[in-house]
C-alpha cells in the first residue's frame, strides 16, 4: 500500500493490532470521532461515548484485574481534539469501528522527550534598550505551555517578584499532589498538572513506584524545568554550573507566565494517551503558546495523534513551537514535520567549553570538556589506544586494566556505545582521563551536560588524526588535557553553526513542506536545574537538543504575541522565518558541523532566528485554518477525514484539487520536487500581507539561485500595497532543466522596499519518480 492511505484506513487497518489478536488483555486506546454523529437523545458526548462503550460485548479475559474495568473512559478530550481514550480489547476495538461516527481508533504508545541561558539572549542580540524585549514588556501576561515533565517551582527562575496578578482569562489550576501543594505555584508559574493515566496502565503499576518520580506536577527528572527556565525564567545572578556559563540567567520571555503540564516520567518516558489529555488541557486552559519538546516517535498512530492535537491548538490561536529531533546528520531525520507547528532545529553559540590536549612534543590539540578545572588530569600522563575496534571504541569489556590503569585512553566515537558508557568502561580499567575522537568535523558529543565518570576532553576527527600519528610515531607517547572553562567568542569555531545531532530534512512525508523552519540555540543552553535527588548542589545545568531550541523559540513567539496579540500563529511563525539570518559571526554562511559545508536549507530551514529583526518583519504569509482545507485535500483525506481535523466541516476535495496544488500553501519557503532527468514546470501561489507602519508601500522581488538547473520567475515583480490592499498575490515559477545531474539545489526569493527584507528560502530536489500529489501527510511510516 503507498503512503498515501487514507487517515482511516491507515489507523484502523494497521500490522501494529496484529498482537492483539490472540490476546483479549484490555488495553488502552485513542478513540477520535466525529461530534456531529451524536445521537440527540445523549446530552452530552461524554454520555455517549459512556453508552457506546457499555453496549460493547464484556471482556473475554479471564486475567484481567477487576480494579482495572475494561471498556471504562481514561479521558475525554474536548477542546483541542474530539474523543476519548478507553481499555478495551481488540475484539471492542473491531466492534466500535463498525459504529458510526468512531472515525478512527489508535492504540496507546509510549514516547521519549527529545534530550540530547546566561549567553543565549545576548547571543540572540536581545536587550533591555530596545527592540523586541522593552517593545512586548518581556512578554508580560503571555502564558507559555510548557508539555515535559513537570516542574521544580522552587527555583530562582520562577520567583514571581515584581509581576502583576494572574492573568483574569487564565482558567487553570495548581494541581496538588505528592511532595506538590496549591501554594507551589505563583505569578510566575501559575498553573501545573501531571497526567499518567496511559503510562501507569502500559506499566501495570504506579509511575512512583521506584521512588524516582513524584506523582505531581514536580519535576523529578530535570527536562521540563530547563525548557521553562529557557523560555520563560525570571532574571538570576550570578548563575553557572561547576563554575561554566557564569552570569546572569534568564528565559526568552522572562514576565511570560508559565502552566506545566507533566506527561513525561524519567526513563520509563509517557504515553501518547497522556500527551493528548495534557495539550487538550492546555487548550482549556486558554494558554497562548505551546512548548513541545517532544519525539513525534517516528511511528505513523503518534504522528497522526501529533497532527491533530496540534492543528486544534492552531484553531483556537494558540503557537506551537516543537522540536526537530536529535537523529542527525542523516538526511530525512526531521520530526514534527506538521506544517502547522514551528518546528526548530538545533545551532551553536559563540561559547565553547573549551580544553587543549597538550602532547608533549608540544603540539597543542583543541577540543572541548564537560569537566571543570579542579577535576582534571594533573602532568603528563601516557596515552593508549586500542589495537582493534572494540577497544578502540572503548566498548565493554574491551579494556584490560594491565594496560589501561593511569592512563589516558583514547576511544573512537563509534555510535555503538555513547560517551558516558565509554567514560565508565576506561574508569573501571583504571584510566585517569578520556580522549574521545568525534566522527563529526567538530566536537559536537561531549556537553557540560555530560556526567562522565572520568575527565575527559573531545577533538574533532581531524585533530584526533594528528593524536593518533603522534601515538604511532612516539615509542612512549604522553599528554596532559588543560581545562580552559567557559570561553566566548572563541574564533576556532564560528557561530552559529548547525549542530551535528540536529534532525534533517528534506520532508520524507510532505517534500513540498521543507523543514526545518528555522534553528535556534540548542548546544550547552544553561537553565534552571531540578532540585530533586542527591548530587550537584548548582541551582542550574548545560543541555543540548532540540528539546533547547524548541523552548527558545516558544519564549520569542511568546515576545511577538504580547506587541501583536491580533496575529495568528502562521503570522507569527512567518515573521521569525522571514527574517532568520544565514551567515555566521566571521561573516560566512553558515556551516554545518556534521559535513564541515555550508548549511542548507534542509539543515537550517530559514537560516537562524533574529528576535528583533521578526519584531518588524514588514510582510507576513498568514495562514487561518481554512486555507489547510485544500493542503489536507492534496494530501488525499476525503471528506470524513478532514472533518476530524476541521471540526465536522464538509469539504469538496475534487473540486479544490482541480485549481491547486500542496505547494500553494501559503507558507514562508519553498520546496520543489522535480523528476529526475526530465524538464519541469511548477508553478506555487502566495500571498503576502503588510504588516508594517506605512500602509502605503511599494515591494520588490530579488531572486537568488544557487544553481544553473533551474529557471526561477516571478509575477508580479512589484507588489503595491495600500490601505485598501493590504494583501497582494504573487505566482513563483520553477522550470527544470532537462538532463540535469544534481539531486539537489537552492536558492531564495527576496521582497524589499528600502527597510525591509522578506526573505524565503527555496529548496529544489530531483527523485527518480515524482512524489504522487495525494501524498499522506501523516500517514508515512
Amino acid at each position: 500500500m503507498s503512503w498515501m492511505v487514507i487517515f482511516v484506513s491507515l489507523l484502523l487497518i494497521n500490522p501494529s493490532y496484529s498482537r492483539y489478536d490472540d490476546d483479549e488483555q484490555p488495553k488502552i486506546f485513542i478513540v477520535f470521532v466525529s461530534k456531529s454523529h451524536k445521537p440527540s437523545i445523549f446530552n452530552t458526548h461524554h454520555d455517549w461515548y459512556t453508552a457506546t462503550l457499555q453496549s460493547l460485548p464484556p471482556s473475554s479475559s479471564s486475567s484481567y484485574h477487576s480494579h482495572r474495568p475494561c471498556r471504562e473512559i481514561v479521558y475525554t478530550y474536548d477542546h483541542a481534539i474530539h474523543g476519548f481514550a478507553a481499555r478495551l480489547t481488540h475484539s471492542q476495538v473491531s466492534h466500535l469501528r463498525s459504529l458510526p461516527g468512531f472515525v478512527s481508533i489508535i492504540p496507546d504508545s509510549v514516547h521519549q522527550l527529545q534530550l540530547h541561558t546566561t549567553h543565549s539572549p545576548q547571543f540572540l542580540g536581545l536587550n533591555d534598550g530596545f527592540g523586541i524585549w522593552p517593545t512586548s514588556n518581556y512578554g508580560e501576561d503571555v502564558i507559555i505551555g510548557v508539555l515535559d515533565s513537570g516542574i521544580w517551582p522552587k527555583h530562582p527562575s520562577f520567583n514571581d517578584s515584581g509581576l502583576p496578578p494572574v492573568p483574569k482569562r487564565w482558567k487553570g489550576t495548581c494541581e496538588e499532589g505528592t511532595d506538590f501543594q496549591e501554594t507551589s505555584c505563583n505569578r510566575k508559574v501559575i498553573g501545573a498538572r501531571a497526567f499518567y493515566k496511559g503510562l501507569e496502565e502500559d506499566l501495570g503499576h504506579r509511575v512512583d513506584k521506584d521512588g524516582t518520580q513524584s506523582r505531581s506536577p514536580l519535576d523529578t527528572y530535570g527536562h521540563g524545568t530547563h525548557c521553562a527556565g529557557t523560555a520563560a525564567g525570571s532574571v538570576v545572578q550570578k548563575a553557572g554550573s561547576h563554575n561554566y556559563a557564569y552570569g546572569e540567567a534568564k528565559g526568552m520571555a522572562t514576565r511570560a507566565r508559565i502552566a506545566s503540564y507533566k506527561m513525561h516520567w524519567g526513563h520509563v518516558g509517557g504515553s501518547l494517551s497522556d500527551i493528548l489529555a495534557a495539550g487538550d488541557q492546555a487548550a482549556a486552559d486558554e494558554i497562548d503558546v505551546l512548548s513541545m519538546s517532544v519525539d513525534d516517535g517516528g511511528i505513523k498512530e503518534l504522528r497522526d495523534a501529533f497532527a491533530l492535537l496540534t492543528f486544534g491548538l492552531m484553531q483556537k490561536g494558540i503557537f506551537v513551537s516543537a522540536a526537530a529531533g536529535n537523529d542527525g546528520p542523516d538526511p530525512k531525520t526531521i520530526k514534527n514535520l506538521t506544517p502547522w507547528v514551528l518546528t526548530a532545529g538545533a545551532s551553536t553559540m559563540d561559547r565553547e567549553l573549551g580544553a587543549d590536549v597538550i602532547l608533549d612534543d608540544g603540539q597543542v590539540i583543541p577540543g572541548v570538556s564537560p569537566f571543570f578545572a579542579d577535576a582534571i588530569v594533573t602532568g603528563y600522563s601516557e596515552i593508549y589506544y586500542g589495537d582493534n575496534s572494540n577497544s578502540q571504541g572503548c566498548l565493554g569489556g574491551s579494556l584490560s586494566s594491565t594496560e589501561v590503569a593511569g592512563k589516558i585512553v583514547v576511544c573512537d566515537s563509534t555510535g555503538l556505545n555513547s560517551a558516558w558508557d565509554q567514560g565508565t568502561v576506561v574508569k573501571s580499567a583504571g584510566g585517569v582521563g578520556m580522549i574521545v575522537i568525534g566522527n563529526k568535523p567538530a566536537a559536537q558529543l561531549l556537553t557540560s551536560e555530560s556526567r562522565l565518570s572520568v575527565p575527559a576532553v573531545e577533538v574533532s576527527d581531524t585533530y584526533g588524526s594528528k593524536i593518533l600519528d603522534y601515538i604511532r610515531r612516539r615509542r612512549l607517547p604522553t599528554a596532559t588535557i588543560n581545562i580552559q572553562g567557559t570561553v566566548i567568542g572563541s574564533s576556532l569555531f564560528p557561530s552559529p553553526k548547525v549542530a551535528a545531532f540536529s534532525g534533517r530534512g528534506p520532508n520524507k512525508i510532505t517534500p513540498e513542506i521543507l523543514k526545518p523552519d528555522i534553528i535556534a540555540p540548542g548546544v550547552n543552553i544553561l537553565a534552571a536545574r531540578t532540585g530533586f535527588g542527591a548530587g550537584t548542589t548548582d541551582e542550574f545545568e548545560v543541555k543540548s537538543g532540540t528539546s533547547m531550541a524548541c523552548p527558545h523559540m516558544s519564549g520569542l513567539a511568546a515576545l511577538l504575541r504580547s506587541v501583536y496579540p491580533e496575529w495568528s500563529p502562521a503570522a507569527i511563525k512567518s515573521a521569525l522565518m522571514t527574517t532568520a539570518y544565514n551567515v555566521d559571526n566571521s561573516g560566512k554562511y553558515i556551516t554545518d558541523i556534521a559535513s564541515g559545508k555550508f548549511s542548507t536549507p534542509f539543515q537550517q530551514g530559514s537560516g537562524h532566528v533574529d528576535p528583533n529583526k521578526a519584531l518588524n518583519p514588514g510582510l507576513v504569509y498568514d495562514i487561518t485554518p481554512s486555507d489547510y482545507e485544500a493542503f489536507l485535500c492534496w494530501m488525499g483525506y476525503d471528506a470524513t477525514e478532514i472533518s476530524v481535523f476541521l471540526k465536522d466541516k464538509k469539504v469538496d476535495c475534487d473540486a479544490i484539487r482541480v485549481s491547486s496544488s500542496p505547494g500553494d500553501l501559503n507558507y514562508p519557503s519553498f520546496s520543489v520536487v522535480f523528476e529526475s532527468g526530465k524538464t519541469g514546470k511548477m508553478k506555487h501561489k502566495r500571498v503576502l500581507t503588510n504588516v508594517g507602519s506605512a500602509a502605503d508601500a511599494v515591494y520588490k522581488v530579488k531572486i537568488r539561485s544557487r544553481t544553473s538547473s533551474v529557471k526561477i520567475s516571478v509575477s508580479p515583480t512589484k507588489l503595491v500595497f495600500t490601505s485598501n490592499k493590504k494583501s497582494l498575490p504573487y505566482e513563483i515559477t520553477f522550470e527544470s532543466a532537462p538532463g540535469t545531474t544534481e539531486t539537489e539545489a537552492f536558492g531564495s526569493i527576496e521582497w524589499y522596499d528600502g527597510e525591509h527584507v522578506v526573505t524565503s528560502p527555496i529548496a529544489f530536489s530531483w527523485a527518480t519518480t515524482t512524489t504522487p500529489a495525494t501524498t499522506s501527510l501523516i500517514s508515512s511510516a
